[in-house]
């Protein structure tokens, strides 16, 4: 059994999530999880809603509202959204805790007593017409690099290279649009410089990255300069230090105390369970291994900057230093970066009205249809773009006509023959051969997930369907009822082989994966589904919040990650469809919505 971090990119809590963000962080991270728990491991899966920034000071101001009570709407939403879609987390929580706050300080306060932080004036950005600083990411220009006309202040997506705002031609506030003011004010810089040798030497040991995040990452260190880790801002955490902790107008940088999230939220995580101390096999056991899941656009902080904070931690750049009180943290095993999800060929864009909320698709169609056409369409190693008509087919063609079909008429046959799994007499070569197949299947599909191949392995599991009604086709049961015998043996076969399918698809819809298992007799949980809790802060009982959790340490809530022998003698009754087929009508329906945002 190994130690497994599942760290899941933090939604912003400005707003609903929409499909696009759930088919980089959220499908592929559960995907992971589920099989890794059923394989044996120890996986603990954590996120939460990201809640400080810039943008959630902007829009609270629009509506009214304060930063906080914009983030706990939103947070609600997030959360209620992703328990739908079925997500596994061992703890989901949120950026604006009092134990996130105290990591974060921690952190901060070492990486700077070891001397990574850097005090030194710059030039910052603010914002004419309301005197407020300007977020890098909030300005917009021309890369005096590349030329591309498009690029952000912190960061070129078009060559990949790191900017400052003020290098920008022609800024501009993507608030507004009016120019930003540059002004000087005194800042603490991530040290970026002195990690370089100890950040390459660890990207050549990274082996089975997808070649893009691998590529990407290694180019990062071309232009390494130092990185801005305060703001001139009100809303975030106070930096921990005299002379700064009690200004009201400098903050930590939300990117710093962001990617911190995932080692505070492991740390809640065990303090809530009454093991304070547990989180540790996770973040100081060089055995255990952790896999960061988000799209491509974070990157950098996945690969660089937090890395970075974690040598920055631990003593390891280059001017030495000492762990803090949290020991030496491991470095990430894995970063696993999508890229983006389009939607009819335009780009997501919640201004433009182009978006489809996960809330919206969970409400109208089943969160495994949803679920199943990111793990075989989504946007692993390239940008793909959602289709309505790619959603109908695939549902009716693949889930409903293929899986959903032959699980109906499987059950069907066995309740209208015997009305329970029936005993296998004397097995024929075409018998062995089917069951040799979904046997087999664990290995290879296995092996895939765990690479994060998640496409494939997808592929994989539906050809196995495929043989097996194939299966289903050759040895023709309702053929067979002159030859008990050989109807008992053919149906005893084609329920172990549907088992051993749903085993198979079962982290990739957990939801269906439940149905099946009842349909074929089976009781009780197989595909643990996640639960909205309402918790207090452990540090603030005036403080409360909803949290995604569950109860599933270590394997022994999941089904083994292997073929699992039928019993004979379970009843089985009629089946009703597991899936729901779609009308053709819901395209052009769905086409209008867009349409009507637009």
């Amino acid at each position: 059994m190994t130690h497994i971090l599942s760290a899941v990119a933090w939604p912003y809590a400005n707003g609903p999530r929409h499909i696009g963000h759930v088919a980089g962080f959220g499908v592929p991270s559960d995907v992971f999880s589920r099989h890794m728990r059923m394989a044996g491991h120890d996986v603990l899966m954590v996120s939460g809603t990201d809640e400080h920034g810039t943008p959630i000071l902007v829009q609270a101001e629009q509506e009214g509202v304060t930063p906080q009570e914009l983030a706990d709407r939103y947070n609600r939403v997030i959360v209620e959204d992703l328990t739908s879609l079925g997500l596994s987390y061992d703890l989901f929580t949120r950026t604006t805790t009092r134990n996130h706050y105290a990591v974060v300080q921690e952190m901060f306060r070492t990486v700077h007593q070891n001397g990574y932080m850097v005090e030194k004036s710059t030039m910052g950005a603010i914002s004419p017409s309301t005197g407020r600083t300007l977020p890098d990411r909030f300005i917009e220009g021309t890369c005096p690099i590349c030329g591309y006309d498009g690029a952000r202040g912190d960061q070129c997506d078009n060559c990949g290279n790191q900017l400052d705002p003020i290098d920008l031609k022609n800024p501009r506030s993507r608030i507004n649009g009016e120019t930003p003011k540059f002004v000087e004010s005194n800042h603490f810089f991530l040290d970026l410089p002195a990690f370089v040798d100890a950040l390459a030497s660890w990207l050549e040991t990274r082996t089975g990255w997808r070649q893009n995040v691998l590529n990407f990452s290694r180019n990062l260190l071309d232009d390494v300069r130092p990185r801005a880790m305060t703001r001139d801002i009100d809303w975030g955490i106070p930096v921990p230090l005299d002379g700064w902790q009690d200004n009201p107008n400098k903050r930590l940088y939300v990117w710093f105390d962001a990617v911190i999230g995932y080692l505070s939220s492991s740390i809640e995580w065990a303090r809530r369970r009454g093991t304070p101390e547990a989180w540790r096999d996770w973040w100081t056991n060089p055995d255990a291994r952790s896999y960061y899941f988000m799209g491509k656009d974070n990157i950098t902080f996945h690969s660089q900057i937090w890395p970075a904070e974690l040598l920055g931690y631990d003593g390891g750049g280059s001017h030495g230093g000492a762990p803090g009180p949290y020991g030496s943290l491991q470095l990430p095993t894995e970063v696993v970066s999508s890229e983006f999800l389009n939607v009819e060929g335009q780009k997501f864009s919640s201004s433009r009205g182009v978006v489809i909320y996960v809330r919206d698709m969970l409400a109208r169609y089943q969160p495994d249809a949803f679920r199943y056409y990111v793990a075989a369409a989504g946007p692993e190693n390239q940008d793909v773009d959602f289709t309505w008509d790619g959603f109908l087919r695939r549902t009716n063609d693949e889930l409903v006509a293929g899986w959903g079909n032959l699980v109906n008429r499987t059950a069907s046959m066995v309740h209208k023959n015997f009305g329970e799994i029936p005993a296998a007499g004397e097995q024929a070569d075409v018998d062995r051969e089917v069951l040799a197949t979904t046997g087999q299947a664990f290995g290879k599909i296995g092996s895939l997930i765990e690479s994060n191949r998640q496409r494939a392995a997808i592929a994989e599991a539906m050809r196995v369907v495929g043989e097996v009604n194939r299966y289903v086709s050759e040895t023709q049961p309702w053929k067979l009822k002159t030859d008990p015998d050989r109807l008992s043996t053919v149906l005893h076969t084609t329920t172990q082989a549907v088992s051993d399918c749903n085993t198979l698809l079962s982290p990739f819809l957990p939801h269906s994966a439940q149905s099946v298992h009842e349909v074929l007799g089976g009781t009780g949980e197989f595909a643990p589904q996640p639960s909205l809790e309402e918790v207090t802060d452990l540090d603030d009982d005036t403080r409360h919040y909803p949290v995604i959790t569950g109860n599933h340490d270590g394997a022994y809530r999941f089904p083994a990650w292997e073929s699992v022998p039928v019993r004979p003698g379970t009843p089985i009754g009629k089946p009703t469809p597991v899936f729901t087929k779609l009308d053709d009508s819901i395209v052009e329906e769905e086409l209008e919505r867009l349409r009507e945002k637009a």
